[in-house]
């Protein structure tokens, strides 16, 4: 695991912002990941490229994702230009864009946007829906007035798009209330629903509670098929790098056990976080996950995130050559830093 020549911060935005119009979605995921790490930095390049008309859809939408888990008030005039954009997805991101920013000074502004988008029947149901999304984490007061006429509107009918009851409806619209019965354990079986609430309202919520999530996702995936236990973990990822842009260790014990239980690459958020928060203790269980994974099988990507997080970490903690787990990481793994 040898040591390129770190490129300069500047070089590093540049590059992965270039990767957010990477036709593959692996690549582009773990651009937003890694610029969301990097955070208010990367908020310039970010914004230039999501107000980029000449841009396409694709790199502009996952700009605005990235935009949004960042959270800066800078993206808050591109965001806005776009939440009646013409392009469906640019439109979505930037509408879940301006959502992250209701609470803020400005609120009252993208409210009335927001609210322009839901009203708008000549707009498509999906994008209406996104902004009523947005606009439900609002007190109640404040947004009963537009559910009443959104209620009345026979262009769109929320219980057939959200579930045949109101109830199930409201709760897959407040992100807080999704989170909170999460910590509980009753999940829902819509893991992207969660990892979208966590991406929305994960600052609010304490930290033991996002420690809980984790936990009860975790024996979710495990009782679930193989075929969606991805999903279930993508979710559990997404909270462990709220965890670690809070900068807590409260669940860096599921981060270790996951790196060394792992036979496959897992999501990029999850060894984004481990990057972040990771002490001298995950050196080993990513020197193991590295030694596990072949470049040869599609793998390449996650032997370079590995051996990023693990020059980071070792970075970070003072860990050298001479150091008791380099020596022994050395020995077993015939990896050497």
């Amino acid at each position: 695991m040898s040591v390129p020549i770190t490129p300069s911060s500047s070089r590093q935005i540049d590059a992965l912002v270039a990767d957010l119009a990477s036709p593959e979605d692996v690549r582009r995921d773990a651009a937003v990941a890694r610029l969301t790490v990097i955070g208010p930095r990367a908020v310039g390049r970010l914004a230039a490229l999501a107000g980029d008309a000449s841009a396409g859809a694709t790199a502009r939408a996952a700009a605005f994702r990235a935009l949004e888990a960042i959270g800066d008030p800078a993206a808050i005039d591109p965001v806005l230009a776009c939440v009646d954009h013409a392009e469906e997805p640019v439109a979505l991101a930037a509408i879940d864009g301006a959502r992250a920013f209701l609470p803020g000074s400005r609120g009252v502004e993208i409210t009335d946007r927001l609210a322009g988008v839901a009203l708008d029947r000549e707009r498509p149901a999906t994008i209406r829906l996104a902004a009523i999304r947005a606009l439900r984490d609002l007190d109640a007061h404040t947004v009963a007035p537009l559910l009443a006429a959104i209620r009345e509107d026979p262009a769109l009918d929320l219980s057939d798009a959200a579930g045949p009851k109101e109830r199930e409806l409201a709760t897959a619209l407040d992100p807080v209330r999704t989170l909170a019965e999460a910590a509980t354990g009753a999940l829902s079986d819509d893991p992207a629903r969660l990892r979208r609430a966590i991406a929305l309202a994960s600052r609010g919520v304490p930290l033991e509670s996002l420690r809980r999530i984790i936990d009860r996702v975790r024996e979710r995936e495990g009782a679930e098929a193989p075929a969606r236990r991805g999903e279930w973990q993508a979710a559990r990822a997404a909270a462990h790098l709220a965890l670690a842009r809070r900068g807590s260790r409260v669940a860096l014990y599921d981060l270790r056990e996951s790196l060394e239980s792992a036979k496959a690459p897992l999501p990029v958020e999850l060894i984004a976080a481990v990057r972040e928060i990771g002490d001298v203790s995950c050196l080993e269980p990513i020197a193991a996950a590295y030694g596990r994974a072949r470049a040869g099988k599609g793998d390449a990507w996650w032997r370079e995130h590995l051996a990023d997080a693990f020059r980071a970490i070792a970075a970070r903690e003072g860990v050298t050559r001479r150091h008791a787990v380099m020596r022994k990481i050395e020995k077993r793994w015939g990896l050497a830093i």
